[in-house]
């Protein structure tokens, strides 16, 4: 997703949000007509505020629904996977809802009627997407994209956008070779444009073409682009394209120029005091609420093996600078004796038993809400890695050191989108998605990865 930028993809999901912010406030009053069926004046009693009591049962199942993925585009669901999601969304709504009405009792409606909105909810909830999924299916609803180029750079989008779910937003008519230029993608997506490239995207009906030459310097069409642009058809260029399609920047293809023009890096006062009041925020709240977990896991941690139950370890943080990172011991006390840095590897036999678990679960990683508190870290952000790591990945992959122009996360864009990574090949891959953080970060982008982590946590994906 593109935040900051609006984008079909983004107005798709709020349009579907509200649909179904609607279809539980529609449920909620049809549960209450249903309750009270006999019983005209007490349903006219009861309906005092009720609009207001079924926006907050439609804000907390909604919220529910983001947290474990269900408005995330580039999650892959299959029938059982969303049924089992949305069923835990509802339960995990009604629960905060219990709480809620307890706090607030005169938000409460009923235990009849919120039986019986949830049920009704749950089942139009399930139609919805099943309609929404067969209607947008088609091509209809998306933008047509003719990509100028036919090379390497182009092929980049059959290769990393090959599956229809990465293709949600838009249908690829096809490649125009560019004269001079070597053509790589297969014989029957490429499209002669013998009479110019707006001729065929008038008679195609694009919407937008994506512009991937191999070799810029004299070999674009420009004055056929103008035209184009005149008529209303979108130009893109293929680094902006996949990052606001696939959520990443392709470092392999964008250039500084590009990073400095592109937009984005906003360290503005305002975005600097709001992320710190979030972050400040979410760690007094998950502190509050995981201490009993965090004891138990010291208790374990002790029980198992005799050395410290916290570990500190040197990570990098913003700027460059050096910080003592505190997380629970899952390793052995003699983890790393010869004093050589090491990635986790699936499997590893340096992990205690109890170590095992807390790193499977997150528990091991609770004490950094006090790093955060101290301002060491924040609730988003790439992930702190080692100096040893650091130096030798700057020397290696291109960009490496933009990521430090944040502060590092508790989790984070690519801990999201990109499993445990443990080689240099892994922390290319995992760069990609957190320039894309960098550079698009925001109070709402952080909720959202805030959110969407308990659906990590719950389906335990990522760690090792």
């Amino acid at each position: 997703m593109m935040f900051g930028r609006a984008s079909l993809k983004n107005r798709a999901l709020l349009l579907l949000w509200l649909l179904e912010v609607l279809l539980v406030m529609a449920a909620v009053m049809g549960a209450a007509w249903l309750r009270f069926m006999n019983d005209p004046e007490g349903h006219e009693i009861f309906s005092e505020n009720l609009t207001v009591r079924a926006l907050l049962v439609a804000a907390f199942v909604t919220t529910a629904m983001a947290a474990l993925g269900l408005y995330q585009v580039h999650v892959r669901l299959n029938r059982f996977e969303f049924a089992l999601r949305l069923l835990v969304s509802f339960a995990i709504g009604g629960i905060g809802l219990m709480v809620l009405y307890y706090l607030v009792p005169n938000a409460y409606i009923g235990r009849g009627v919120i039986v019986i909105a949830m049920v009704l909810g749950l089942v139009g909830m399930a139609a919805l997407r099943f309609c929404v999924m067969h209607v947008f299916r088609g091509d209809l609803f998306k933008r047509r994209v003719l990509v100028l180029g036919a090379g390497h750079n182009a092929d980049l989008i059959n290769t990393r956008m090959r599956r229809g779910s990465d293709r949600r937003a838009f249908t690829l008519i096809g490649f125009v070779p560019i004269d001079g230029q070597e053509a790589c993608v297969p014989d029957s997506m490429r499209i002669a444009a013998p009479d110019g490239l707006a001729d065929i995207v008038h008679r195609l009906q694009i919407s937008e073409v994506v512009v991937a030459p191999d070799e810029r310097r004299g070999g674009l069409p420009m004055e056929e682009m103008l035209t184009c642009v005149q008529r209303g058809v979108a130009m893109t260029d293929l680094s902006t394209f996949f990052e606001r399609e696939a959520g990443l920047v392709t470092t392999n293809l964008c250039d500084p120029s590009w990073l400095v023009f592109s937009g984005g890096f906003d360290h503005s006062t305002s975005r600097c005091m709001n992320k710190r009041l979030f972050d400040v925020l979410a760690a007094s709240a998950l502190l509050l609420i995981a201490w009993p977990f965090m004891v138990l896991v010291a208790a374990l941690v002790r029980l198992e093996s005799s050395g410290p139950i916290l570990y500190q370890q040197t990570r990098i943080g913003e700027g460059g600078r050096p910080f003592e990172l505190i997380k629970f011991r899952s390793m052995r006390v003699d983890a790393e004796g010869d004093g050589v840095a090491r990635w986790a590897q699936r499997g590893d036999d340096r992990t205690t038993r109890v170590g095992k678990f807390i790193r499977l679960t997150r528990l091991d990683e609770l004490p950094q809400l006090f790093n955060i508190l101290r301002g060491e870290m924040s609730i988003v952000g790439p992930r702190p890695e080692r100096p040893q790591f650091v130096d030798m990945l700057s020397r290696e992959i291109r960009y490496y050191a933009v990521r430090h122009c944040v502060k590092p996360g508790l989790t984070g864009w690519a801990q999201l989108r990109y499993p445990y990574g443990a080689s240099v090949r892994d922390a290319e891959e995992k760069l990609k998605f957190d320039l894309f953080y960098v550079k698009n970060h925001g109070l709402v982008f952080d909720l959202i990865i805030l959110l969407q982590t308990v659906e990590v946590v719950l389906f335990q994906r990522g760690s090792r």
